[in-house]
């Protein structure tokens, strides 16, 4: 297995998505959001680009979130920290979702064969699935505005331990340079992931707009066991392998 790490949509290109599995990583917040919806038994998520996208695609009956700048949009029924889905309120309701960065790069990766949605939370699970489904691998970290986000390199360095793990032999894993680093930056940070999201730059601004609960929730380590794949209609659902 090959893996390719980006580390921002911007410097993604479709011939580094193409014929691959594509994790999308959002740690703060996008994708920790999806897979704790789903968990909560969404029926399932759509992420969308723009506002007016999940305006035309949101139906009365769905739950029609996102965010702009970390904060809720006006006039949406919910934001983008995964509190807001940890209820049963959730259950059975379909989310079309629009987020600054995780949802664009879910959007960029439409080449790619597979696409799951990774985070801290369900690293191991991640790596489970893209053993299964038997592809290279790119690790699409979206950043946030087209710049790298420290957490989203921190959460693929996570995952390539985790596929190391999964595949049994490390040197059946080949990777390219932004991959040794993130790897190396994980084994360093490994013991003290809370104490790194609170201290990044994303960690902080959440902490500074009140969200200081949702950056110590996306910093534990294999929390769910449930990851997002998604499907031909543009949903994400929860994978289940064959």
């Amino acid at each position: 297995m090959h893996i390719d790490v980006i580390l921002s949509v911007n410097e993604a290109r479709a011939i580094d998505l193409t014929h691959r599995t594509v994790i999308v990583i959002d740690v703060l917040r996008a994708t920790s959001t999806i897979i704790t919806a789903l968990h909560y038994g969404a029926s399932g998520v759509i992420p969308v680009e723009t506002v007016s996208q999940a305006k035309q695609i949101a139906k009365d009956e769905d739950v029609l979130a996102g965010e702009r700048y970390c904060k809720k949009i006006s006039g949406f029924d919910a934001g983008n920290s995964p509190y807001e889905y940890m209820s049963n309120s959730i259950e059975g309701k379909r989310i079309v979702l629009t987020t600054s960065n995780g949802t664009r790069a879910i959007q960029k990766a439409l080449k790619a064969d597979y696409i799951l949605a990774g985070a801290i939370i369900n690293a191991q699970a991640t790596a489970h699935a893209a053993c299964k489904l038997r592809k290279d691998v790119a690790l699409l970290c979206s950043g946030a505005q087209d710049e790298f986000a420290f957490e989203d390199g921190l959460c693929a360095g996570l995952i390539i331990a985790e596929l190391q793990r999964c595949m049994g032999n490390a040197n059946e894993l080949t990777m390219n340079d932004v991959g040794y680093t993130v790897h190396s930056s994980y084994q360093y940070y490994a013991n003290r992931i809370p104490e790194a999201l609170q201290q990044c730059s994303g960690g902080k601004k959440l902490c500074k707009l009140g969200f200081a609960k949702d950056v110590e929730f996306c910093a534990t380590v294999n929390t769910y066991s449930l990851v997002p794949i998604l499907t031909d209609n543009h949903t994400m659902k929860p994978f289940i392998s064959s």
